[in-house]
């Protein structure tokens, strides 16, 4: 589908997607609907929105970048640093800070811990010449955090671990539009260096060895891309936990809708698949009577596709 009607069918479907949502979801006994919407239903639609296609645009240049059609944000590490960060901030929640703090300070640190991993893999990728080396360094990274989280859980108390697992589950709830416009302002830093760095991003499918025939620099359209990509990440997951699959699932399914791998082409519709995919994933955590955790609710959408990618079906 390469007709520009095709973008307009993806607009009008996360527009619908979008009315959905700000239907459902619990309310609360005495609340006025207008409060109920404007401080619960549409900061968590936007939410949902801004971190859907901020984690998609991320998962697209992470995949191209180190031509693994399985790479997104999480095998990096930076969800494993803002972790990291969150169990560190868990051992403060309830003991030395008051409760009306902890949600924030879990929030902060994991932003934190984002931007602490994202310098590493940018210090690292500065100095290695290969995406393969440098994929397989973002791997190890997110196993060295996912260790210290672990030893921090352990030394929590109970009540710390509440705030942590909350956090962890992941979730669209509880912020608000300021939260809002750090996402928005990280999306629009992101896209505008994915843009700048399309035509890189383009010739890196072909290898480093025809990215230098042009001309370019390898290592250069690594560190652009990486920067806007942890930026990117880095927020979402500071503020919604670790959302996974949507990273991986949106650019198979963009490149798939335009029948391309030209970035140009494929960035708009992947902003679209993957605001539309986490609004999916949305409306499915709030139709139950206890709402689910977001990230439940994705892997429930994205393990079947990610299935149906690794084990096409054979006519």
């Amino acid at each position: 589908m390469k007709s520009s009607n095709s973008y307009y069918i993806l607009i009008v479907s996360v527009l619908i997607l979008a009315g959905l949502d700000l239907c459902v979801g619990s309310g609360g006994a005495g609340i006025p609907e207008g409060i109920i919407f404007t401080k619960l239903r549409l900061p968590r639609c936007l939410i949902a929105l801004l971190a859907g296609a901020s984690l998609s645009l991320a998962g697209l240049q992470m995949q191209s970048i180190f031509r693994n059609p399985l790479a997104d944000p999480h095998i990096m590490g930076v969800s494993a640093g803002a972790g990291t960060g969150a169990a560190v901030a868990t051992l403060l929640v309830g003991t030395a800070l008051p409760a009306a703090l902890s949600g924030l300070t879990v929030v902060t640190a994991a932003f934190v811990g984002a931007l602490l991993s994202s310098i590493l893999v940018m210090a690292v990728a500065s100095r290695l010449q290969s995406a393969t080396t440098l994929l397989v360094f973002g791997v190890m990274l997110g196993f060295v955090f996912s260790a210290v989280t672990s030893i921090l859980e352990y030394s929590a108390n109970a009540e710390s671990l509440k705030v942590f697992y909350s956090w962890s589950a992941g979730s669209f709830l509880g912020h608000g539009y300021p939260s809002i416009a750090v996402m928005a302002i990280a999306l629009l830093a992101g896209l505008i260096l994915a843009v700048y760095n399309s035509r890189g991003l383009d010739v890196t499918l072909f290898g480093d060895e025809y990215v230098a025939m042009t001309g370019l620099e390898p290592a250069r359209i690594r560190n652009v891309s990486m920067v806007g990509s942890c930026l990117m990440a880095g927020a979402v997951t500071a503020f919604c936990g670790p959302i996974g699959f949507v990273g991986i699932v949106a650019p198979h399914l963009a490149r798939s809708f335009t029948g391309s791998s030209v970035h140009v082409r494929t960035i708009p519709a992947v902003l679209a698949i993957g605001a539309g995919l986490s609004l999916l994933a949305d409306i499915l955590s709030q139709v139950f009577p206890a709402p689910l955790p977001v990230g439940s609710t994705m892997a429930i959408i994205g393990i079947p596709i990610i299935l149906y990618i690794l084990l096409p079906v054979r006519g």
